[in-house]
C-alpha cells in the first residue's frame, strides 16, 4: 500500500484540510469498526504507540497521527486545530505558524516567509516522508486569493517539486470570486498561477463562487420543500459538524465539498475496489502536455436521496472527447462509497473550458496593473521585482492561447506544445 501526504497551507487550506481529516476518519470507523489498523488506515495515517514513542505497524489502533504539515502565519486557525476535536491527531511540531499573518500580499507569503519558514518546512515534510514505506503523492491544499495560501502555498509547491521530484504533486486550488473582498486576488492569483503551471503535476481548481451557489441551491431545496422530503438531511455532503471545532462555521459547507472531493479522489488508494488506480495515473493518462494540467471535477451526488439506488455503467462509449487526447481516459472503481451513500462518481475532465476563468482572472489583474495599483506593497519586499508581475502575467497569457491553440481546427499541428512522455 501507498502513502501520500497532505500539505494545507493557509487559513482556507487547513480549514479545507481539517474537513478532510474529519471526513476520513469517519469513512473508516464506518468501515473498520473492529479498530485495526489496517493498510488503508496506513494510507494517511500512522499508529503510534504513544507510550513507547514508536510507530506501530500492525494490530490495534493506538493512536492516529495524521501525515499531513500544516502551515499558516497566522495563529488562529492552527491555535483551533490545537484546541479542537482533531489535536491527537497531530503533534505541535507539524503546525507551522507566525503571528502576523501575510497582509493579503502574496510577495510576503512567498518571499518574506517562505525564506524563514524554508527550513522548518523541509524537515517537517522530509520526517512525514520518512515515515512512509512507499509515499506516492502530496496533496497540497490553498487558496489563490489572499497572501500566505497563495505565496507561500507556491513555494512549498517548489520545495516539494525540489526535494521529492519524482512524487506526484496534486494541489487543489480555490480561486476568488470576480466580488473577492481581497482588493489584491488578482495580483495574488495570477502570481501563484505561474508557479501552479511550472511546479504542479495536476492543479484541481475550485472555483469560491460555484461552491456559494452549489451550498445555496441545496439549503434552497431543503428549506423550500422542493424535493425536501426525499434529501436526507443528516447526510447531505454540505451538514455535519466536526472539523476544526465542534461547532459548524459558514464556511464549512463549501469546504465540506471541497473536502469530499478529495475524499473520492483518494478512496481508491485508500479502499480495495474492482479496479484501483494509482493517483499518480491521473496526471499520465489526462495530462498529454504538461503545462494544460487544469483538471475539472464534476461530483455527485451532493446530497442523499432517500430510497433511490442508481446502478453504475460504463460511460466511456457514450461521452465525446477532445481530438487532443483520444486516450484520456482512466477508471477506477472503489468498493466503499462514502458514509450515508449507496453510491459516488467523481469525474476529472481536462478540457479547454478552464480558459475562461483564467481569462477573467487575467481581465482583473490587468485592470488593476495597468494603475499600477497597490505594486507599492509589493515592491517593498525583498525579493519582489515589478518583473516578477510582467512575467506571470506573460505565463498566464501563454497558457490562455495554448488552451486557445487546442481549439483551433489545425491543432494536430501544434508546434509549440511538447507532449509529455
Amino acid at each position: 500500500m501507498t502513502q501520500s501526504i497532505v500539505v494545507q497551507v493557509g487559513q482556507c487550506g487547513n480549514q479545507v484540510g481539517c474537513r478532510f481529516w474529519d471526513l476520513v476518519l469517519r469513512e473508516h470507523a464506518h468501515v473498520n469498526q473492529m479498530g485495526v489498523y489496517d493498510e488503508a488506515l496506513s494510507s494517511f495515517f500512522r499508529n503510534v504507540d504513544q507510550r513507547r514513542g514508536a510507530v506501530s505497524t500492525g494490530g490495534r489502533i493506538t493512536a492516529l497521527k495524521a501525515r499531513a504539515v500544516l502551515v499558516d502565519m497566522e495563529e488562529g486557525v492552527l491555535g483551533e486545530i490545537l484546541q479542537g476535536p482533531l489535536r491527537s491527531l497531530f503533534s505541535s511540531t507539524q503546525l507551522i505558524s507566525d503571528v502576523s499573518g501575510s497582509g493579503n500580499n502574496w510577495a510576503v507569503g512567498h518571499h518574506t516567509y517562505g525564506l524563514v519558514y524554508r527550513e522548518q518546512i523541509v524537515d517537517q515534510v522530509r520526517k512525514a516522508a520518512e515515515h512512509c514505506d512507499c509515499l506516492q503523492c502530496f496533496f497540497l491544499i490553498h487558496s489563490m486569493g489572499g497572501g500566505t495560501g497563495s505565496g507561500l502555498g507556491t513555494f512549498v509547491l517548489k520545495l516539494l517539486e525540489d526535494e521529492f521530484p519524482e512524487v506526484c504533486r496534486i494541489v487543489t486550488s480555490v480561486y476568488p470570486t470576480a466580488e473577492d473582498d481581497v482588493i489584491t486576488s488578482p495580483y495574488n492569483s495570477v502570481l501563484a498561477m505561474k508557479e501552479l503551471t511550472e511546479h504542479a503535476d495536476c492543479v484541481l481548481p475550485v472555483d469560491n463562487q460555484s461552491l456559494v451557489d452549489i451550498v445555496g441551491k441545496i439549503q434552497h431545496m431543503s428549506n423550500t420543500g422542493k424535493l425536501g422530503c426525499a434529501i436526507k438531511k443528516d447526510c447531505t455532503i454540505i451538514s455535519g459538524q466536526g472539523g476544526v471545532v465542534k461547532v459548524e462555521k459558514p464556511f464549512d459547507a463549501m469546504n465540506n465539498i471541497v473536502a469530499n472531493l478529495l475524499l473520492n479522489i483518494t478512496s481508491s488508494a485508500r479502499f480495495e475496489g474492482s479496479l484501483n488506480m494509482d493517483l499518480n495515473e491521473i496526471a499520465m493518462n489526462l495530462v498529454p502536455f504538461p503545462r494544460l494540467h487544469y483538471l475539472v471535477s464534476s461530483l455527485t451526488p451532493l446530497y442523499t436521496l432517500a430510497d433511490v439506488n442508481i446502478p453504475p455503467r460504463r460511460l466511456r462509449p457514450t461521452l465525446p472527447f477532445v481530438p487532443w487526447n483520444q486516450e484520456g481516459w482512466k477508471t477506477s472503481l472503489c468498493s466503499v462509497p462514502p458514509v450515508c451513500h449507496t453510491h459516488s462518481l467523481l469525474a476529472l475532465a481536462n478540457n479547454t473550458c478552464v480558459k475562461s476563468t483564467f481569462f477573467e482572472l487575467r481581465e482583473r489583474f490587468v485592470k488593476l496593473y495597468r494603475r499600477k495599483a497597490h505594486l507599492h506593497h509589493y515592491l517593498a519586499v525583498d525579493g519582489m521585482e515589478l518583473a516578477g508581475f510582467n512575467e506571470a502575467l506573460s505565463s498566464i497569457s501563454a497558457l490562455i492561447e495554448e488552451y486557445t491553440h487546442l481549439e483551433s481546427p489545425l491543432m494536430p499541428n501544434a508546434p509549440r506544445l511538447t507532449i509529455a512522455t
